[in-house]
């Protein structure tokens, strides 16, 4: 089995070339969604984050609005960390067990992980190799106003709680670079496929 860990910039197009390998034959693993399964009301770590930040982060219905409690923390770096250190432990936890689990049912599998802030969290060790989606920080300022409705402002917030993507360039062992067209974008994706299956072939044949 490879397991492989893919992360970049916040809204850098990092989900679709997800699915562009879950097409390949990739088993995915979406941290956000585990975290989000693991927010949902009265589960221990939407107590802990219900305890540290207050109710008015609820909804009606007791789910976290992330919008609200993305306006907290994306503006002050001290309840972020705090935030991190919450969910971080639950989610870790919840990933090793699945990832056993795929293991399990296909020892050949190549397990994506799809982890937003792998190298501000020093998670790499996690995995045999890790990839990197690539745009400028132009376009993700602009996407993510578009996608989210922030202001400029509020946007560049978000981008600056990550590391800078210069820094992440250095710790990748692959860089997809996702800045041109769609099929550009295929075929780059179709050759790391190609060269993630030599590698699952590799760690069999010299485990």
């Amino acid at each position: 089995m490879l397991n492989v860990g893919l992360t970049g910039g916040i809204a850098c197009g990092k989900s679709t070339v997800a699915n562009m390998l879950v097409r390949h034959g990739a088993c995915l693993l979406d941290m956000d969604k585990i975290t989000h399964e693991l927010q949902e009301p009265e589960k221990p770590a939407w107590k802990e984050i219900v305890d540290s930040f207050g109710t008015e982060i609820l909804n009606a219905d007791n789910r976290i609005n992330r919008e609200k409690l993305g306006r907290i923390v994306f503006g002050d770096n001290a309840k972020l960390k705090v935030l991190n250190k919450i969910v971080h432990p639950y989610v870790l936890r919840e990933w090793h067990k699945r990832v056993k689990e795929i293991r399990e049912k296909n020892v050949h599998a190549v397990v994506l992980s799809d982890v937003p802030l792998m190298f501000e969290e020093k998670l790499q060790y996690l995995f045999d190799l890790t990839l990197l989606v690539l745009i400028s920080p132009e376009e993700q300022i602009q996407r993510l106003m578009a996608r989210s409705g922030l202001t400029q402002e509020e946007a560049q917030k978000r981008l600056n709680s990550q590391m800078p993507i210069g820094e992440k360039i250095k710790l990748a062992d692959i860089v997809i670079d996702n800045r041109g067209t769609f099929p550009a974008t295929e075929e780059i994706v179709g050759n790391v496929w190609r060269e993630l299956l030599k590698r699952e072939e590799t760690k069999r044949d010299n485990p």
